[in-house]
């Protein structure tokens, strides 16, 4: 039991507050939520008519809860239903490859999210509609690819989550997109057609049934006109060439006023839009007029929707004057009511025998909560998309299945945000993103990081063994000087001779000895570096510079070394600025002296490195709460004590790990000014921006995680012990 809770530890916090903050919600507003919609499902909730405005999937959900419960136990299963959806993302995204720690921060969003609280309360569908959407996930993705009975059972899930919110019908292009990639050409369209037609199987015959109960086919009844809702907003009637019958249609608010929900319903108003011919057909008419507004407005009306669609990544959330007023989805200090109280307190007493009440201490407190910041920016959603997407960019491995989910949990929700946005903008409909676009950035994450999670093994491994065997061949009885400089190359045989030309061979009255690991290779680089005066070590295997510095730290310090600087192969450094680095150490100041190009001299080669520079200092000093400039200068000088003593595991992207492993054990690190050029021969082994990039923030994020939560934790534990 020990072992699962130390395993699972990020994700039971997160449950632990998750289900916390869903108790006092629940306490908080008895016996739970009545919007506009909830009275709608509980007037339609046994006759289940499908000419009402909302479709009936929730009610059948509804229906048996209130049989054995009131609106209270739904509002209980609901908050439930919250957490057993996030222990699904969870054991999905595990299933699919992403670490402990990257799958339950896939799981926050929709734990601690105030405004999902706040709707698992209200006697709505979200709920339901985010477990579909998970359901989908599942079927499709969690065991490779999916043969025809699961695409069928994922065709109902599809149909299903139509009748329980009519965006759920946008599912279906993304849905069949992803089948009709499952297999060639052939299997393809077959899987294709099996989804489509599982699909059909639940909408057509509901689709039928408001057929009979309204004369026309459709999903609901009144169901108002989007098309005329949007175009109605932005309509410039002066501009319209109109006859005096669609003029009717033209609203008398100014533009700037003009809330799209309101045309879209519009047709719930018996008055609407005013004196017509005999026997006109309003939702006719209503249509041909929105067509008369897209001939000359199209411009305003996809302005109108991108603008929308743009206002679901945000930082904050605002309400602009049109959009459904965010009050509705906030928690309030008094029950809200959406009805007559009169009505209101008739259907709680009904079901729960009891007027609607708040308790206002803890209602003040999610409150404070909501408006504190509690809640996932709309920029952290869309930046979860763009991992997913992201996984555009790995070439190997199309069919791998977590870049498979990745890319179609980021494209379908964008595709809900978007036909969420082309009805209207509110932010209850960023819910289903808190499902789905966190399960893509986990799984874009651990795609674009996957080629760089293999670890070393301890000091020493094979390898290394090997190479310290190859290093006392080739200089038996070698001592090194106390100041020794560690070189790491690979296939460095072009610039390696200037570099150590270059090299001092003293520094503040010590002698400088260099010490090159050959991290394998094909060229001569070792031969180089022997002829010019240097120790060589050569390690049989190409494992990347982690495990090459990580072997010349060892080296270094088993023969003499006590202080170690490091440099690279490639001359973007300058070794007349080494005084400056180990000054610190030999006056014992610092432990740790590590170069900053933006303190110094930067010669940038790439933008994108430029930003991830800052972005990668920003985010250490963040974790570390002191301030950090650069992250990843290799012109560094440290003891020899803390480089062996600082637990280094990565092959590749090291140099956070050391600087960060060695911030987590308390040591004096100090940035000093210092150069850094273009390279002088070979080529970057760093790889794409992107998936470096992922890697390194990897990389980071890991060695904080090990260094100040786990092993901390562990000495807190022995001091109680």
């Amino acid at each position: 039991m020990t072992g699962f809770l130390r395993r699972h530890a990020l994700l039971l916090v997160f449950l632990a507050a998750g289900a916390t903050l869903r108790v006092l919600t629940w306490v908080a507003y008895q016996p739970a939520l009545l919007y506009i919609d909830s009275f709608r499902y509980l007037d339609n909730l046994h006759a289940l008519r499908a000419d009402q405005l909302n479709p009936i999937g929730y009610d059948l959900l509804l229906r048996p809860l209130l049989a054995i419960g009131g609106l209270s136990f739904v509002a209980a299963v609901q908050h439930l239903g919250g957490l057993a959806i996030a222990v699904g993302i969870y054991a999905l995204a595990r299933r699919l490859g992403a670490r402990r720690w990257v799958s339950a921060l896939a799981t926050a969003p929709l734990l601690l999210d105030a405004y999902q609280l706040q709707i698992e309360q209200n006697i709505m569908s979200e709920v339901l509609f985010e477990a579909l959407l998970l359901g989908l996930l599942w079927l499709l993705l969690a065991n490779g690819k999916p043969n025809w009975r699961r695409i069928a059972l994922a065709g109902l899930v599809v149909g299903f989550a139509v009748l329980v919110r009519l965006v759920g019908v946008t599912l279906a292009v993304p849905f069949l997109l992803y089948v009709l990639t499952t297999g060639r050409a052939w299997h393809g369209l077959r899987n294709a057609g099996i989804g489509l037609l599982a699909m059909l199987v639940v909408v057509v015959p509901y689709a039928a049934e408001v057929k009979v109960q309204t004369g026309k086919w459709g999903l609901s009844g009144p169901s108002g006109s989007m098309l005329y809702g949007r175009t109605a907003a932005v309509a410039d009637c002066p501009k319209l060439n109109l006859d005096p019958v669609l003029r009717t249609f033209c609203p008398a608010e100014p533009v700037a006023t003009r809330l799209v929900d309101s045309y879209t319903h519009a047709d719930l108003d018996p008055a609407w839009p005013g004196p017509l011919p005999p026997g006109a057909d309003k939702a006719a008419l209503a249509h041909d007029f929105a067509i008369a507004v897209l001939r000359v407005q199209w411009r305003d009306v996809t302005t109108a929707i991108l603008g929308d669609f743009a206002k679901s990544f945000q930082f904050t959330r605002d309400t602009a004057l049109t959009d459904v007023p965010i009050e509705r989805w906030q928690f309030q200090l008094t029950y809200p009511q959406f009805n007559e109280p009169a009505a209101t307190a008739a259907i709680t007493r009904q079901y729960d025998g009891i007027d609607p009440r708040v308790n206002e201490p803890i209602a003040e407190f999610l409150r404070n909560y909501q408006l504190g910041g509690g809640f996932v920016p709309g920029a952290v959603l869309g930046f979860f998309a763009l991992l997913g997407l992201l996984t555009l960019l790995r070439r190997k491995k199309p069919r791998d299945k977590a870049r498979s989910c990745a890319l179609f949990a980021a494209g379908t929700g964008l595709f809900l945000l978007f036909a969420s946005a082309v009805f209207e903008f509110s932010w209850r409909y960023q819910l289903p993103a808190l499902v789905l676009l966190p399960v893509a950035g986990a799984l874009g994450f651990t795609t674009l990081t996957a080629a760089s999670r293999r670890r070393l093994g301890s000091y020493p491994d094979t390898v290394d063994e090997g190479a310290v065997a190859d290093f006392h061949e080739r200089h038996p009885g070698a001592q090194l000087s106390e100041l020794t400089v560690v070189i790491a190359a690979y296939n460095e045989a072009g610039g390696i001779g200037q570099v150590l030309e270059k090299m001092p061979d003293e520094c503040l009255g010590h002698t400088v000895d260099v010490l090159v690991v050959v991290d394998g290779g094909a060229d001569n680089t070792a031969a180089i570096a022997e002829e010019h005066g240097a120790y060589v070590c050569v390690a049989p295997t190409n494992r990347g510079q982690g495990a090459a510095l990580r072997l010349g730290y060892h080296l270094a310090a088993e023969n003499g070394a006590k202080y170690i600087v490091t440099t690279d192969g490639d001359g973007q450094y300058d070794n007349s600025e080494m005084a400056e680095l180990i000054a610190p150490l030999l006056d014992d100041t610092a432990d740790f002296v590590t170069g900053s190009r933006r303190l110094g001299h930067e010669e940038a080669d790439s933008r994108m490195r430029w930003i991830g520079v800052r972005v990668f200092a920003w985010l250490a000093s963040l974790l570390t709460w002191r301030r950090i400039t650069d992250t990843s200068f290799g012109f560094r000088s440290l003891r020899a004590e803390l480089a062996c003593a600082i637990p280094l595991n990565e092959p590749q992207y090291q140099s956070s790990e050391l600087l960060l492993g060695a911030t987590a054990r308390g040591a004096r690190v100090f940035e000093r000014p210092m150069s850094m050029r273009l390279r002088k021969a070979g080529k970057s082994k760093k790889g794409g921006s992107v998936v470096y990039g992922a890697n390194y923030a990897r990389v980071m994020t890991g060695t904080w995680w090990r260094g100040y939560v786990l092993r901390r934790g562990r000495k807190r534990s022995g001091r109680a012990a």
